[in-house]
């Protein structure tokens, strides 16, 4: 029984094997459709002892091709799902630590930024720092600033003018992003 069925299997390979391989490749593609045609014959081979070859063998041929590129095709339409999901999750994950559109990132920055200007402020001499102060973060014109000090306009320039020298020499490095700190 055995020598009949090797023969039997030979003879069925070299029969259907060519057209099954075009019937797979017009579902699947040429990369998988070889796959598909040898995973049939080998479930064949498998089922050897308990099963009977007679005249319905083609159509259960193209059958179970049909139904392992199905499960071929299912497969890839999973993997290439899981792979859109992925890249998106990437994608999300690296807009979300873009520093332009993170806000703990900006914070920081901010926070990095904001300290470093402080501390140039702090180096200051005391005149010059308080006038600058009273300018730029109490938003107050010179002359308010001479009345509220009790000194000259033409001082209050003067402490303006050193203190804005000695802070762009200080902080040359951000005066861009001091530009913006001062904007927003």
């Amino acid at each position: 029984m055995k020598e009949d069925f090797n023969i039997t299997y030979k003879a069925l390979f070299r029969k259907y094997y060519p057209n099954l391989i075009f019937y797979a490749t017009r579902l699947v593609g040429k990369e998988e459709a070889e796959d598909v045609v040898q995973d049939v014959f080998v479930e064949l081979w498998k089922r050897k002892d308990s099963m009977e070859i007679g005249e319905q063998i083609q159509a259960f041929l193209y059958r179970a091709v049909y139904t392992r590129a199905l499960n071929v095709l299912k497969h890839r339409n999973i993997e290439s799902g899981y792979v859109a999901i992925v890249e998106e999750i990437n994608q999300q994950r690296v807009e979300f630590y873009q520093p332009d559109n993170n806000e703990v990132i900006r914070r920081i920055e901010d926070r990095e930024l904001r300290t470093e200007i402080y501390s140039a402020i702090n180096e200051l001499p005391d005149k010059c720092k308080e006038v600058f102060i009273l300018s730029y973060l109490h938003d107050m014109k010179n002359r308010e600033i001479a009345d509220v000090m009790g000194v000259s306009l033409r001082t209050v320039e003067a402490h303006m003018y050193k203190a804005l020298k000695y802070l762009r020499s200080r902080l040359d490095y951000l005066i861009v992003l001091l530009i913006l700190f001062f904007v927003k």
